[in-house]
């Protein structure tokens, strides 16, 4: 009797994953939404006119090779908007032909796109221009301007090839796309695929995935702004904090998926990473739990949604399937139009940008972080909040948890800061905190920010 109690339990919970978040009618629904005529627009970028529809860029695989060079060279910790090739090396000698190969390759992908722009006939106006500029990250412009012929790269380094393995083609010859999505009400937003980014960038992984930014916070008028802030229940000092690191991330419509992170969304960017059980699952648990039919019109209306466990989910806009996880984070990458639902949440719902500034705030937010320390053999534990009480040195590790998810090194400069300075006790390095911060700096000095509170 126990084992078909048993037996009965599980196949009812089986019956009940199965059916999963969405009911046949809704995937059908939802398959005739996506699939409408002229939903999902594909054709060339507005630039093919001028430089051809074949341009060189940086290869996914070839990013890869650049992060394991740079943790090779010893500056796995830089921030992601260094260069690979800007970190000292071990030696000059690895730069030099690592920078060598960058060239070379490049001018080789330059000549593949030459001859197959030449074998095209010339190009009209393009077939799709977006409605909203995209704007491109940082990036060197590509020159249409014949390149001389950079010297064949000597052989590798022996050392650099036992340290990060033989290196592919750093640069290929590709066709950019750009998609355009329309909604029911007719706004439209458009996805360049093939993102031109820096030559030595080490986190590009996904040539089909894209980028749309919108407008930052500070674009935004400040009364709205407030008013958000206020809503998430930040102080009016969280507020300035996380304005300042969103400088370095993006606006509440942001969305990213061409690099490491998978799927990034937000003023914050919160990932889905390949798994899609990370802060941006967080961001729709949120949205779910607070406000159910902000989100039920936001995300489930067109196929996205998340599990009561916190794992990303969404129908797939050609087949209907209902994906989860990993499979879900995929399909994301690959379809523009799950895209679109981000950015027009991002865009239009005060529930979803709120979802956003709370997340940021219980997930990332350094003060209430525990640490252990040992001084002069004596073992210390403190919370941050004992150390760093400025607003430039709070946004300095929300930055560093933000954009590596750890507040490391801070216990090792407090150690070094207190052992330069003889301290015993973590309240007599509160003077110091000035100094720890300068050492703790990551992608950008808040101690010269104007609009945050500073150390004494």
């Amino acid at each position: 009797m126990r084992t078909a109690l048993i037996l009965l339990l599980l196949v009812s919970a089986g019956a009940s994953w199965a059916e999963g978040l969405f009911t046949a009618d809704e995937r059908t629904r939802l398959v005739t939404f996506w699939n409408a005529p002229g939903r999902c627009r594909v054709g060339l970028p507005p630039d093919a006119a001028l430089r051809g529809p074949w341009q060189v860029r940086l290869t996914p695989d070839g990013s890869a090779w650049l992060l394991k060079y740079q943790i090779a060279s010893g500056a796995a910790a830089a921030p992601p908007t260094q260069e690979a090739t800007a970190a000292a090396a071990p030696t000059d000698v690895w730069k030099s032909w690592v920078r060598a190969k960058i060239d070379y390759d490049r001018w080789q992908a330059q000549q593949v796109a030459d001859a197959a722009n030449t074998a095209l006939k010339p190009l009209s106006d393009p077939v799709v221009k977006p409605a909203d500029p995209v704007k491109p990250p940082d990036a060197p412009k590509q020159s249409t301007a014949p390149l001389s012929t950079p010297p064949v790269p000597s052989p590798i380094p022996a050392d650099l090839l036992a340290a990060a393995g033989n290196p592919p083609a750093l640069a290929s010859a590709v066709a950019p796309l750009l998609t355009t999505v329309t909604f029911e009400d007719g706004e439209t937003l458009s996805y360049p695929s093939h993102i031109a980014l820096p030559k030595a960038f080490a986190y590009y992984r996904f040539p089909q995935g894209t980028v749309a930014y919108g407008p930052g916070l500070k674009e935004l008028l400040p009364a709205d702004v407030d008013a958000l802030f206020k809503v998430a229940g930040l102080t009016p000092s969280e507020q300035r904090i996380a304005l300042a690191v969103s400088k370095l991330e993006g606006g509440f419509e942001s969305v990213n998926t061409y690099d490491t992170g998978y799927v990034s969304v937000g003023f914050i960017q919160f990932i889905t990473f390949d798994d899609g059980k990370h802060s941006l699952s967080e961001v729709l648990q949120r949205e779910k739990g607070e406000h159910p039919d902000d989100f039920a019109r936001d995300f489930h209306a067109f196929g996205m949604d998340v599990t009561p466990e916190g794992i990303f989910v969404v129908v797939d806009p050609a087949t209907g399937a209902e994906l989860v996880g990993a499979e879900a984070v995929r399909k994301t990458v690959e379809d523009k139009r799950l895209t679109a639902i981000f950015q027009r949440a991002g865009r239009h719902s005060t529930a979803f940008r709120a979802a956003q500034i709370e997340v940021a705030k219980t997930h990332y937010w350094p003060t209430d972080d525990v640490f252990t320390i040992t001084v002069e053999g004596q073992s210390l534990t403190g919370k941050v909040s004992e150390i760093i009480t400025s607003e430039a040195g709070i946004a300095t590790l929300f930055d560093r948890k933000v954009n590596r998810g750890t507040i490391a090194p801070f216990a090792e400069v407090l150690v070094k800061v207190m052992t330069a300075h003889h301290l015993t006790q973590l309240k007599d390095a509160v003077p110091y905190e000035k100094e720890i911060v300068a050492a703790l700096k990551y992608r950008t000095d808040y101690l010269q920010d104007p609009t945050l509170s500073q150390p004494p």
